[in-house]
């Protein structure tokens, strides 16, 4: 009997503990503020939360590319062009299991009849991948110089291209990561100028309206009219090839934002036309504060988070055009490294037949877009954290 009382008891307590919970939650969730709503309904979307961390590492490596690299994006190992990937190993057959990898080294053969060159591992020659190693010396963020990388081998020249080379021998690894500091970066800069004039025009077009609003709506139409992939072709063919390469990136930049702002400019003047005769609003202009103090501190806060989605979502569109038109050749040209520099090795079909590693810097590429597609979903739902 006393048992059975015991288990009610247990079982009692375990329950009012669950509805105690349950009641605090509710509570929260009835007094917390619109991000705190928003942070608890993005955290339950599991995908969103792994691309946003997976981002973040691209960020992260693309910021100390330098460091993570084992080589410099220039440096060429000319017995080794167009060597394939080779394969971290733990086992040797003569010295059994290591706890530290290696490599074998590549040796070059070439068929007598087709004349095409294959690489075979050379198992007599192996070389160890330390950590922290000493290489080629570089300047970290171009401020300081140190000539320390993450891994490497110890020997001078050895091999050590965990993702192949290309037909000058540079390790694609490395490259890689430098052109995703590039490609990464055009991306957010883009964004961020496409952002300050879809906000502004936007804002004062739906705030002012009258003259201002109808020359701004047209000047909307025409760019929405032109194409845009032409537009972004002739403009960067445009671009003086005298220009330094920094210059074409910022010029670049300045293309795609000039092209990219109608749409988030036209959906922030809605949402101004809706918001400005509120009781908020028309008190802060009683109290004396100015148009633009209005819309950046009082209407523009109102719907942040559709803002924080919209931006979120044409990121990718912004790294896919700069990946396009290198790709193309009218974009960034070497000795610029992007992502879409890096592809135009990959535009000849035979070459890319026999040496399909090249084709490494899309994989990255759609991994970036996807990332940020799931990301955009997440915020997207937790943008209504009501629903």
């Amino acid at each position: 009997m006393s048992t059975v009382l015991e288990k009610t008891d247990k079982r009692g307590i375990g329950i009012s503990r669950r509805s105690r919970r349950r009641r605090d939650e509710q509570g929260a969730y009835e007094v917390a503020s619109q991000w705190q709503l928003m942070w608890w309904k993005f955290r339950k979307h599991k995908l969103a939360m792994a691309s946003a961390v997976i981002l973040l590492l691209m960020y992260l490596t693309a910021a100390f590319c330098e460091f993570l690299a084992p080589t410099l994006p220039a440096q060429r190992f000319t017995e080794y062009k167009n060597a394939p990937p080779q394969t971290v190993r733990f086992y040797d057959k003569e010295s059994g299991f290591s706890f530290r990898p290696f490599v074998y080294d590549m040796k070059m053969e070439v068929d007598t009849k087709t004349f095409r060159r294959t690489f075979q591992a050379d198992t007599s020659k192996k070389y160890p991948i330390h950590f922290f190693v000493r290489g080629e010396p570089y300047k970290l963020w171009g401020i300081f110089k140190t000539d320390i990388h993450l891994f490497g081998t110890k020997e001078a020249g050895a091999p050590l291209f965990l993702m192949g080379t290309d037909d000058l021998g540079r390790d694609l690894f490395t490259r890689i990561l430098y052109g995703a500091r590039v490609s990464l970066s055009f991306g957010i800069l883009g964004i961020i100028l496409t952002l300050v004039l879809g906000l502004l025009l936007g804002g004062i077009s739906g705030y002012l309206g009258g003259v201002t609003d109808t020359v701004i709506q047209r000047a909307i139409d025409l760019l929405i009219c032109l194409p845009t992939i032409p537009l972004w072709m002739a403009l960067a063919a445009a671009l003086p090839r005298s220009w330094s390469a920094l210059d074409i990136y910022m010029g670049m930049i300045v293309i795609f934002s000039i092209i990219g702002w109608t749409g988030l400019a036209r959906v922030v003047r809605g949402k101004i036309l809706s918001l400005r005769e509120e009781d908020f609003t028309m008190a802060a202009r009683l109290a004396g504060a100015s148009d633009i103090r209005i819309i950046r501190k009082h209407l523009l806060p109102s719907f942040a988070s559709y803002i924080i989605v919209n931006t979120t979502l044409a990121i990718p569109g912004t790294i896919l055009g700069e990946t396009s038109l290198s790709f193309l050749g009218l974009g960034l040209q070497a000795p610029v490294v992007s992502w879409g520099v890096l592809l135009k090795d990959a535009q000849n079909l035979e070459t890319l037949a026999h040496h399909p590693w090249l084709l490494w810097p899309a994989f990255f590429i759609v991994l970036t877009v996807l990332m940020f597609n799931f990301l955009g979903d997440g915020l997207r739902d937790a943008a209504d954290p009501y629903k």
